[in-house]
């Protein structure tokens, strides 16, 4: 399909959530959608944030002159660091700044340098999420794609999780997209067999005995204090939210100790119900989640949190952290 052009008041204007990629090689190509993108939403009234790297935020800075004033800025690293907590920033900030009959824009730049292959998968389907996630919202979100340092297959996904492209002020459909629940099932977390190391406890439908068991696991882990009680919470939430929405089942828990983490993995098998979306619990409390509340805890409790259906069941896998690593400290 041909690219047309934004125009002054953008694709979709007075509709919900507009979400298009933008994948730039150079300084000048970020500013050549950056620049446009930031000044027709000042001069509609509209908020706008730019979540980007601070050279990026420095350059635009320099290109708006005086108009930078008007422009809400964050360094994109600390904008979010994991997928649940992104998510949260972004519904934050709207509401924070939203303004009655005035559509929002945001530039979002992912980090993508330095993540594990598990994190990058959980990104990916985190941008394709959004288009579910956000869709209400009357928000026209960019999300800038560095290809100068962004892996291969990071760039070649951004077309297939972000409806369009804008490239300078031209947006082209993108051929790749692909229905969000249909991409995130297609890009799984990594399926580990847990390792001979692991311990099992008996299928159960008793969170009190699912609690001693969580406990009992982050103890001989060497977790103390708050970390014990989280990982705990944590165990409980997820483990609540597999019971609540299944009658008459039980679930399976293992725990093995990693470098720096202390992974639990819980089974319910099935099918008892409708599985378990991989983003349930990316939405915080607050409205109707369909009772997806514990999940969204149960995600800002852990290192990273996977949904997986497997052996005609549903698994989740929590990732804490460990007694070792210091960042949790």
């Amino acid at each position: 399909m041909p690219a047309e052009h934004a125009g002054p008041a953008g694709p979709g204007a007075g509709r919900g959530f507009v979400h298009h990629a933008c994948l730039y090689g150079s300084d000048t190509e970020f500013l050549a959608m950056a620049v446009p993108f930031v000044r027709a939403g000042l001069a509609a009234g509209e908020p706008v944030l730019a979540a980007t790297t601070p050279a990026n935020i420095e350059l635009l800075r320099a290109a708006l002159g005086d108009g930078a004033y008007a422009l809400d800025t964050a360094e994109t690293a600390y904008f979010g660091r994991r997928p649940v907590e992104r998510v949260h920033a972004f519904l934050h900030h709207h509401e924070r700044r939203a303004r009655p009959g005035r559509r929002m824009r945001m530039i979002a730049e992912p980090v993508w340098g330095g993540r594990s292959g598990r994190q990058t998968a959980e990104w990916k389907r985190m941008e394709s999420g959004l288009n579910l996630l956000l869709a209400p919202l009357p928000l026209w979100m960019v999300c800038p794609y560095d290809t100068r340092t962004v892996p291969a297959d990071v760039a070649e996904a951004a077309c297939a999780t972000h409806p369009a492209r804008l490239d300078g002020e031209h947006v082209t459909p993108c051929a790749a997209y692909r229905d969000p629940a249909d991409y995130t099932a297609s890009v799984p977390p990594p399926d580990l067999p847990p390792p001979p190391t692991a311990v099992a406890a008996p299928p159960t439908a008793d969170l009190a005995a699912v609690r001693r068991f969580a406990r009992a696991r982050a103890a001989a882990a060497g977790l103390t204090g708050e970390r014990l009680a989280l990982a705990e919470l944590a165990v409980h939430e997820a483990a609540g939210h597999l019971l609540d929405t299944a009658e008459g089942t039980r679930v399976t828990l293992s725990a093995w100790e990693e470098p720096g983490a202390l992974v639990y993995d819980l089974w319910r098998p099935g099918p008892h119900s409708a599985p378990v979306p991989a983003l349930a619990g990316c939405l915080p409390p607050g409205a109707d989640r369909g009772g997806e509340d514990g999940l969204w805890l149960a995600r800002r409790l852990c290192v990273s949190l996977d949904v997986r259906l497997r052996g005609g069941g549903t698994g989740i896998t929590l990732c804490v952290a460990g007694p070792t690593d210091a960042e949790a400290l």
